[in-house]
């Protein structure tokens, strides 16, 4: 299965003007491993990113952990808010990346690759918290973007893995998502904005379509042991707080990537060293 990560500067340089673009370690390592494991599952995987992320991926020496590396994604996102919508340049690679696809998050790891077939995959349904999926009436919208027959019930599916067979409903999803990131105007939590147009807006779209859609793993049982995936998720902020904790993780991932992948080496990406975290 060809799948992709993407990487997206333009978030960063938004809240961080003139600073040199950076990762933190837990990041970096998960991300190699994602890569790594995702080709050894018998898969391909690419980068798509911006100039700024393909710079600073050969600054790490990593570029090998992907098959290619391709510069799709505009650097100032294509007109996009990127703090309102920090995750938009996931939206517009996917645009342009061809199904059958898989999207995968730079902190998701896919230790054993599920069934893949006709039916959508996601990482796995979210509750309707008013907090994070509001009503709709909340969103100021320039203009109609949202379709009409659109159930709002729907529960969303977290993309943090994203399998779409059908380059049709792929092309459909992105460019309603496109178009609601592009109408918006803030006037609310960004993190609903962006939840919507990623994570709300698909399911709804499926279902309109009659497309079938299933994931990786039950809502209810996310957090009892089960070692198929890894999403780093919470975690990162947890080692942001905790620099010992964040050097113990580095750790355990230098010697996962040297005991897993002895033909990789990381000649870019210092030992143990905490750089500059990304907030």
């Amino acid at each position: 299965m060809r799948g992709f990560h993407s990487f997206s500067a333009a978030a960063f340089f938004a809240k961080h003007p003139g600073e040199k673009l950076t990762m933190s370690l837990p990041d970096i390592y998960c991300m190699i491993i994602s890569a790594l494991q995702w080709r050894k599952n018998g898969n391909t995987i690419s980068m798509l990113t911006d100039s700024a992320g393909a710079e600073l991926f050969s600054s790490l020496g990593i570029n090998d952990i992907w098959d290619e590396i391709k510069v799709v994604i505009p650097d100032d996102l294509d007109g996009i808010d990127p703090i309102m919508f920090w995750a938009g340049g996931k939206l517009l690679a996917l645009q342009q990346f061809p199904a059958p696809c898989a999207m995968i998050d730079t902190d998701f790891i896919v230790w054993e690759n599920p069934d893949f077939a006709d039916k959508i995959i996601a990482a796995h349904e979210e509750e309707l918290m008013p907090s994070v999926y509001p009503d709709i009436s909340t969103f100021r919208l320039k203009g109609k973007v949202l379709d009409d027959g659109l159930d709002y019930t729907t529960l969303p599916l977290n993309t943090a893995f994203l399998y779409i067979p059908d380059e049709d409903f792929k092309q459909y999803y992105t460019s309603r998502a496109i178009a609601f990131m592009k109408s918006a105007v803030y006037g609310g939590d960004y993190l609903t904005y962006m939840v919507f147009a990623e994570q709300r807006l698909l399911p709804m779209l499926a279902k309109r379509c009659g497309v079938p859609y299933t994931t990786l793993l039950d809502k209810d049982t996310l957090f009892l042991p089960q070692n198929k995936y890894t999403h780093l998720w919470g975690a990162k902020q947890q080692m942001r707080d905790d620099p010992e904790q964040q050097e113990l993780f580095c750790k355990r991932c230098r010697e996962r990537i040297t005991n897993s992948f002895p033909e990789f080496n990381l000649p870019g990406v210092p030992p143990y060293s905490v750089p500059p975290l990304d907030k």
